[in-house]
């Protein structure tokens, strides 16, 4: 089968397409022909350094899948060949999404939303699960909250402003002006361009914020929150600064949850949660791909199609 591999860490040109042995489902395991792979930041971060735990002998990056259950392995009862499913199985262990097979855990995975294409439920997996897992099983957003989403057209950013909406909560975004329109057309309520004016200076009283880029950033949003604030920090867990009593500061890191698929899956059925898709290429091109995301502009997410 064809796969995009990391020839050696470095940058985007270390990704080559290669021609590798296609894996077989285990126990408990299925075998997905991939339609389409989501690109992420943690892709380019890892290409760089191999800083995650578990690469194989030939380092294979990639993540979010969606596409179609080729064969099952013993113990699979509740999917079957043909079946369409999206996921993001294994993270933070090596997948290899970028490939026209991935082998995954069964329960890593889930039906795909049928209202999506193949190219926007690769957009949702890895983002999402992140959004859900943070605003819902970390901060337990409610009705009538003040939610700040940090970098809030971005990939993770643009989901978390719907599912906080969804939510009931108050979403506030951050976002350059030329972003504004789509921020405010996913659902928030108020946007701040972060290039014209302090957010800490004009924000109060906030609920949860959601930080996405960290840094000073993180620093900077204990300043806006309420007593009894939390604030959910993605980056790492360097970035987690002290909170004063009463706040809450935590770093989550996504990790694979079937469950929440389909909680995310129920949302966008039900018309309140869309991905977007914003650059689309083919598999060949996939260190263009991290050459674009690398950059820090992308809005939405990156996806590569595969077959």
């Amino acid at each position: 089968m064809r796969a995009v591999v990391v020839e050696r860490w470095g940058g985007p040109e270390s990704l080559v397409e290669r021609d590798v042995e296609r894996p077989e489902p285990g126990l408990n395991e299925v075998l997905v022909r991939v339609h389409a792979a989501g690109v992420n930041p943690v892709d380019w971060k890892t290409r760089a350094s191999g800083a995650l735990i578990g690469w194989g002998s030939v380092p294979a990056v990639g993540w979010d899948v969606s596409g179609t259950v080729e064969a099952v392995g013993p113990g699979v009862g509740h999917l079957r060949p043909g079946d369409e499913v999206f996921g993001m199985p294994l993270f933070p262990r090596q997948a290899g999404a970028y490939a026209e097979y991935v082998v995954a855990p069964a329960r890593h995975l889930a039906p795909k939303p049928a209202s999506l294409t193949h190219v926007e439920a690769a957009a949702l997996p890895l983002a999402g699960l992140t959004a859900w897992q943070a605003l819902v099983d970390a901060a337990d957003v409610r009705p009538g909250e003040r939610v700040l989403v940090h970098a809030a057209a971005g990939g993770v950013g643009h989901l978390a402003v719907q599912i906080a909406k969804a939510r009931g909560a108050y979403v506030i975004g951050t976002a350059s002006a030329a972003k504004h329109a789509l921020v405010r057309e996913l659902g928030a309520d108020e946007v701040v361009d972060y290039r014209e004016v302090r957010f800490e200076d004009i924000l109060r009283d906030v609920d949860v914020v959601l930080d996405g880029i960290g840094g000073e950033t993180a620093e900077r949003s204990l300043k806006v929150l309420r007593p009894g604030g939390r604030l959910i920090t993605l980056p790492g867990p360097d970035d987690v600064p002290a909170a004063p009593d009463g706040v809450r500061a935590v770093w989550v890191l996504v990790e694979p949850d079937h469950l929440g698929l389909r909680e995310l899956a129920a949302l966008v059925e039900r018309g309140e949660l869309r991905p977007v898709a914003d650059t689309v290429l083919p598999l060949a091109e996939a260190a263009k791909a991290h050459a674009i995301g690398e950059e820090g502009r992308t809005t939405g997410k990156i996806v590569l199609t595969v077959s």
